[in-house]
């Protein structure tokens, strides 16, 4: 997604009281769907009314500025369980948690990790798990999340 129509999104969903966690253009055949997650602490989390009345302002801010040049479908949602890890706050925030890491390069002849989260250290994402501590830059996390334990 272009930095321009992220940044604009952000900063509508940022105005409604709640924060981007990620937006993304995915593409079934011809049709293409615009997903934005988000997300609200201080209250508990979104609910519906929250992500009914981010999409009423993305709705009318996309309308005006016309970003998307083709048919598009709007989603909003709360990120889930598994939410998108995206940025270095994000994994801080959750260390202790479990996680699943792909990288877009081999480490150890992997690209696939599954640990506990420890946070970040001196700019490095850093995870444990059975086969020892791991530690790579945001810029090599080709997409993170954190699994959900029952």
């Amino acid at each position: 997604m272009e930095t321009r129509l992220y940044t604009g999104i952000a900063q509508q969903v940022g105005a409604m009281g709640c924060a981007l966690v990620d937006a993304r253009m995915v593409r079934v055949g011809r049709a293409v769907t615009l997903q934005v997650f988000i997300e609200k602490e201080e209250t508990g989390g979104v609910n519906i009314d929250d992500c009914a009345a981010v999409s009423r302002q993305l709705s009318l801010w996309l309308d005006v500025e016309n970003p998307i040049n083709a048919a598009y479908r709007l989603e909003v949602s709360s990120p889930g369980l598994d939410r998108p890890l995206k940025r270095l706050e994000d994994f801080e925030r959750f260390k202790g948690s479990q996680v699943e890491i792909h990288l877009h390069a081999l480490l150890q002849g992997r690209r696939r990790w599954r640990g506990e989260l420890l946070g970040v250290v001196k700019q490095r994402v850093v995870w444990v798990n059975s086969e020892g501590r791991w530690e790579v830059a945001l810029e090599e996390i080709q997409k993170a999340k954190l699994v959900p334990q029952w």
